[in-house]
């Protein structure tokens, strides 16, 4: 029977990965076979990272399901039962130091800033991670309106903005996104349904989403302060382009890193495996059964986690740079922009903690929130945010004059929409701008930046900020258009308690 139930689970993931990433691979060989021929081993390297990806998003996204989310919803439940703000608030700033120390995107950022070790990069933001779960289960305990939070932190984050070198300030914005990748989102978002569970107020499901929404903003500000301490000059190294002259020499290069990336995620998953076993020990008690699963799921996540890094640093990340090189190569240098939105619109199908979202969105509304309408939304704002992006390449336009704006406008919007819709919307902006952005689309800017001969460091860093900030606003339009489709049947803002209304969204899916 368990033997069935996973098999059947796995065919389930398995389409989906496909339909994620089979755009991908056709947009990337319409392109290598038209306007921007990629030499064949890089090709074959794209295509054979593809597979990987494919593979390890199904044993990825089943692994989460099994193992993190049932951890996440049973810690915290725990946590709040206690009632002890003693022991939640230091256990809440433990969690989240550990997780963000877990996860694979913020290694990757890590190593391309120039001037700032890694290390110190990296704890300052867990550190900045923790202090923000902190504020989030403070505001969910509390009751504090997310709205009002968000405000008062993005002003402190915009004034600090103008003190901070132009040459560091993409960097700050993307630390906020690479730290909500797969095994953060997962975690905390799972993290924050189990805390709701225990409250019985009418409010308590719409609370429990925008813990990622703050996590992400943690980041942000501890590495603004760290530019103030560290100064950031210093010369950022192209990555480089291994073309494999023969079949072996492409066997190598994902033999090579497979070690490599096994000790990585195994490095990742052993705080939290520890901790959990820990508070298994000493708190839940679960039983055999739900611990079995909770096993197998983390052997999922582990090998997914394994398939999908090596696939996409070995495979994707050449093809990105050597597709911006050659686009912006072209006399018709503007090409890259619509080219660049329409990989935005599909990539971001192929992020795994989109696929946690869309899910746990859709269950905790009861079908309210259709994951088909969230994916929409979430591609159509990945979409712009790449378009501009590359017009940001093109002209060298400074990331706070589409930042200030963009962030105002969602913020703006928050006062507007029913409190899920915001919730969702910034929790969204953070988990869109996971692997494939850092690895495809980040190094897709670099090539273009580095052919068109501007400032990496200040003109091609800020993709991922960008990507995530257009979600905060498609999806908190599809809240205006919710909002006005069901204003003929209440005048009392729903809740998700008492929303039953899935036929309102099947508009917004065509």
């Amino acid at each position: 029977m368990l033997l069935k139930f996973h098999r059947t689970n796995l065919q389930e993931k398995l389409i989906e990965a496909l339909k994620a990433v089979l755009p991908i691979i056709v947009i990337v060989l319409l392109l290598g076979f038209t306007l921007a021929p990629l030499p064949s081993g890089v090709l074959t390297s794209f295509l054979i990272g593809s597979v990987l990806l494919i593979l390890g998003m199904m044993f990825f996204t089943l692994g989460a399901d099994l193992s993190m989310t049932t951890i996440g919803e049973r810690v915290g439940t725990a946590m709040t039962r206690s009632r002890k703000l003693q022991i939640v608030l230091p256990l809440s700033f433990f969690l989240g130091f550990i997780i963000t120390i877990s996860e694979p995107d913020l290694q990757v950022l890590a190593e391309q800033v120039p001037s700032v070790p890694n290390s110190v990069l990296i704890l300052v933001i867990a550190c900045g991670v923790g202090l923000f779960l902190v504020v989030a289960l403070l505001r969910m305990l509390i009751g504090i309106s997310l709205s009002r939070l968000l405000i008062f932190f993005y002003l402190i984050v915009f004034l600090l903005a103008f003190f901070v070198p132009d040459n560091f300030l993409a960097v700050a914005f993307d630390a906020g996104g690479v730290t909500t990748g797969p095994m953060t989102v997962p975690f905390i978002m799972s993290l924050g349904v189990g805390i709701a569970a225990i409250r019985s107020d009418k409010h308590a499901a719409d609370d429990s989403f925008g813990l990622v929404a703050l996590c992400s903003i943690g980041p942000v500000l501890s590495v603004l302060l760290l530019a103030l301490i560290f100064s950031p000059e210093g010369t950022y190294l192209m990555p480089s382009v291994a073309e494999p002259a023969d079949s072996i020499a492409l066997w190598q290069m994902f033999y090579r890193e497979f070690p490599s990336y096994m000790k990585e995620i195994a490095i990742a998953l052993l705080p939290i495996i520890a901790f959990f076993a820990v508070f298994q020990i000493a708190v839940l008690k679960l039983d055999q059964k739900t611990l079995v699963r909770i096993i197998i799921g983390l052997v999922y996540t582990y090998v997914g986690l394994v398939l999908f890094l090596t696939g996409v640093n070995v495979g994707f990340m050449p093809a990105g740079i050597l597709l911006g090189e050659l686009l912006m190569s072209l006399s018709c240098k503007w090409l890259i922009v619509p080219v660049g939105t329409l990989i935005g619109y599909f990539i971001v199908m192929a992020e795994p903690a989109v696929h946690v979202l869309t899910q746990q969105v859709e269950e905790i509304t009861s079908g309210s929130i259709p994951a088909s309408a969230m994916r929409y939304s979430l591609s159509i704002g990945v979409a712009i945010s790449v378009g501009l992006s590359m017009i940001r390449v093109l002209a060298g336009f400074s990331i706070l004059w589409f930042l200030i704006p963009g962030y105002g406008l969602a913020l703006g919007l928050s006062f507007l929409v029913p409190k899920i819709f915001t919730a969702i919307a910034f929790d969204s902006g953070g988990v869109a701008s996971g692997p494939m952005t850092t690895t495809f689309l980040l190094p897709f800017a670099i090539g273009a930046c580095s052919a068109a001969g501007g400032s990496i460091v200040s003109d091609a860093f800020g993709i991922v900020a960008m990507v995530a900030m257009t979600p905060l606003i498609t999806i908190q339009v599809l809240g205006v258009v919710y909002r006005f489709g069901t204003r003929h049947t209440t005048k009392q803002e729903p809740s998700l308690t008492t929303w039953d209304i899935q036929h309102d969204f099947e508009i917004m899916e065509l």
